[in-house]
């Protein structure tokens, strides 16, 4: 299947420019990325795509036994960057791509130049002296709420990730993302997030990485984003004053400008 296709490829922005590849998270689509899209732009070209399951991807490429783990989606971006011959790729995970990114630059450090990881987590359970920030009963609830009502758990959680109150209209467009996620998708693809562990798998990353991680983050506590940093040798750390797990929306200006910076295009 031609991986434009299978993953809803879409290519915007300066052709001169670096590339830079923006893989969104759980219960979202490339969409997302629009208001940081339109700054990067003009000085880099710009790769998006959906993974398997998700916005306008190819659902038939689909099976919940290949898609129930991280290395699939890694696999797949992979596929992505050879079947397109990208060439010097920043890549730009937002939360659980961030660790997508992890497993495929490890595997396969010289197709990427850059990584980004965007309010990253290598695991979301608490383990000994470990602070993922959730309890194995919180996973173990939060899978079994999206299990029963996947539209309701929606409408609950995507606020508080989106931790903007002042601006709900952000927690509004987080929820339609994910109602707009096949039930069945969504599922298989929160067991693989919320149950991963990658933390080995920072040890092994040799590319040049940002961490940028948010003041405030209900999934991803600067805890986490130190963590990352540390594991990841050599690695930059920029803390956004930002609330929320998604901040290429609620400060995409922000987010934009420690890209830019980190590639060097302005």
């Amino acid at each position: 299947m031609d991986v434009r296709v299978k993953n809803n490829v879409t290519t915007v922005g300066a052709e001169g420019g670096p590339t830079v590849v923006l893989a969104h998270g759980f219960g979202c689509d490339q969409q997302l990325w629009r208001p940081v899209t339109d700054l990067l732009a003009p000085s880099c070209r710009v790769v998006l795509f959906d993974h398997v399951g998700a916005g306008g991807s190819d659902t038939s490429a689909w099976t919940e036994a290949r898609y129930s783990s991280l290395e699939t989606y890694a696999q797949d971006v992979v596929d992505l960057v050879r079947e397109l011959d990208l060439n010097n790729v920043v890549y730009v995970g937002h939360s659980v791509a961030s660790m997508i990114g992890v497993l495929a630059a490890a595997a396969h450090p010289e197709l990427f130049e850059k990584l980004v990881l965007l309010t990253p987590s290598p695991r979301y359970i608490d383990d000994g002296d470990y602070r993922g920030g959730f309890s194995r009963v919180d996973v173990d609830e939060l899978l079994d709420s999206l299990d029963s009502n996947y539209l309701g758990w929606s409408r609950a959680m995507a606020p508080t990730i989106m931790g903007t109150p002042d601006r709900p209209e952000l927690g509004e467009e987080l929820t339609e993302s994910f109602c707009r996620t096949d039930p069945a998708c969504a599922r298989a693809f929160a067991r693989a997030t919320f149950l991963s562990d990658n933390r080995a798998d920072l040890d092994r990353v040799v590319t040049p990485t940002l961490v940028i991680e948010c003041e405030r983050d209900a999934l991803a506590p600067r805890e986490v984003g130190r963590f990352v940093h540390e594991h990841v040798r050599g690695s930059t750390l920029v803390t956004l004053d930002a609330n929320g797990h998604c901040p290429h929306l609620s400060e995409p200006e922000a987010t934009a400008s420690a890209i830019l910076s980190f590639i060097g295009a302005r």
